[in-house]
């Protein structure tokens, strides 16, 4: 379906944009909070010699040791609050810092908002009086009733008002994200001609498994795979590019839903570490419980990260191999996908392959192994793809793109049962 069109943007306003510039008058204060926390670090190590002068003197009464070690955390609790404000706010206020990809981006940062800033910023005031009034409480018998009233009292304030406002941000950051992912599938469907995603092999386009081996039609004309746009912004291009069916973010996946599903592999998986160590990621688990969802997450977060990727259904790639093998170049095209530093190949399993198509996809896991990484979904582990991949290579396949990968099982029931059924 050819592209629709989409007018220009209109300039902004010269004073717009001289508005807008004075974002930066912020980063002054953000870089004298840097500053602060140098004085911090600088008054926790002289905390921590005093401590340790008094205890080798002999000195240290076990009342000085909890007090000195509670003014250590209270340090390091402000210097979070701290940080949290430097990088959180800088983020959100001024400028884009760009961490995406990197293996020590901070989870929080990676949707981080003015709703979630607050939220995190007063839990870490909760805490930094938690510890001011355990101070109080353990000096006891030089505190006056006069201020362990009042301690209690504002520390109990802290607690109602940080309830209230994360009850109140909920919605708020719901609403937010409802907003931006409507956004999102408007302007993708507005760049792809308001069409869905109706290849083979989609949802939208099959029914159930076949119970026969299905031999692929080549069409008459080779499926070539384009090349990067120009003339558009870096991120946008890129995901444009590899025809995602919708544009799904790791951070709108319900990870309540399914019953069995190892967030800690996910949130690693999310800092990317896999593509620069060429490794693969393996998503399986009934249909429904969100596998293409976090491919497609993972996906969003690689172009966003600066890496091409490229999206299909695995009956999709087969149609696109078997294109270029009838074509005779079926090595040109193994070759220009190493452009690609991510290759998605969903819904394996859904239908199964004869022997000569099993050899195609043998032949790209072949080509890929070491030069970049693949992103498989489907209903059954690797050890089962012998029931999907027909002929000996099925195995050899299996094996060679387990080798280097990472299994993530989903257990659950269908969001769409779900959906159905009004739960």
């Amino acid at each position: 379906m050819p592209l629709t069109p989409t007018p220009a943007p209109l300039p902004p306003r010269t004073l717009g944009l001289a508005l807008f510039a004075t974002r930066w008058l912020q980063a002054p204060l953000y870089f004298g909070l840097v500053a602060v926390q140098g004085v911090y670090v600088y008054k926790f190590f002289y905390e921590l010699w005093k401590l340790i002068v008094t205890c080798v003197g002999g000195r240290a009464t076990e009342t000085y040791v909890m007090l000195a070690v509670l003014k250590l955390v209270d340090v390091v609790m402000i210097a979070n609050l701290l940080i949290m404000v430097i990088v959180g706010g800088y983020e959100t206020f001024v400028s884009r810092i760009g961490l995406q990809g990197h293996r020590d981006q901070p989870e929080w940062l990676s949707h981080v908002n003015p709703n979630v800033l607050k939220v995190k910023l007063a839990t870490a005031i909760v805490g930094i009086s938690s510890v001011h009034l355990l101070q109080m409480f353990v000096d006891v018998h030089r505190t006056s009733r006069h201020s362990l009233l009042w301690g209690t009292v504002i520390h109990m304030a802290f607690i109602v008002s940080a309830a209230i406002l994360a009850y109140m941000s909920g919605p708020m950051s719901a609403r937010a994200d409802q907003i931006h992912s409507e956004i999102q599938q408007h302007h993708y469907r507005e760049s792809h001609g308001h069409g869905g995603h109706g290849g083979p092999g989609s949802p939208a386009t099959t029914g159930a498994p076949a119970a026969t081996e299905t031999a692929l039609p080549v069409p008459a004309t080779p499926v070539a795979i384009p090349a990067p746009r120009t003339g558009e912004p870096g991120a946008e291009s890129r995901i444009t590019e590899a025809g995602f069916p919708d544009r799904m973010l790791l951070e709108h996946f319900d990870a309540d839903h399914p019953r069995v599903y190892d967030r800690e592999t996910v949130a690693r998986l999310g800092k990317l570490e896999f593509l620069t160590t060429h490794r693969n990621v393996v998503f399986t688990g009934p249909p429904g419980t969100g596998k293409t969802h976090l491919a497609v997450g993972l996906g969003m977060r690689a172009c966003q990260a600066g890496h091409r990727v490229r999206f299909a259904t695995a009956e999709e790639w087969a149609v696109r191999l078997a294109t270029a093998q009838t074509a005779g170049r079926l090595a040109d095209e193994l070759a220009a996908l190493d452009g690609y530093a991510l290759l998605i190949v969903d819904e394996v399993g859904y239908v199964p392959f004869a022997a000569e198509t099993t050899r195609l996809f043998f032949q790209l896991v072949t080509h890929r192994y070491g030069r970049g990484s693949l992103i498989v979904t489907g209903d059954r582990p690797p050890g089962r793809w012998d029931e999907v991949f027909g002929g000996p290579a099925g195995a050899a396949m299996a094996d060679r793109l387990a080798h280097h990968a990472e299994v993530v099982r989903l257990e659950g029931d269908s969001y769409r049962t779900r959906w159905i059924s009004g739960g």
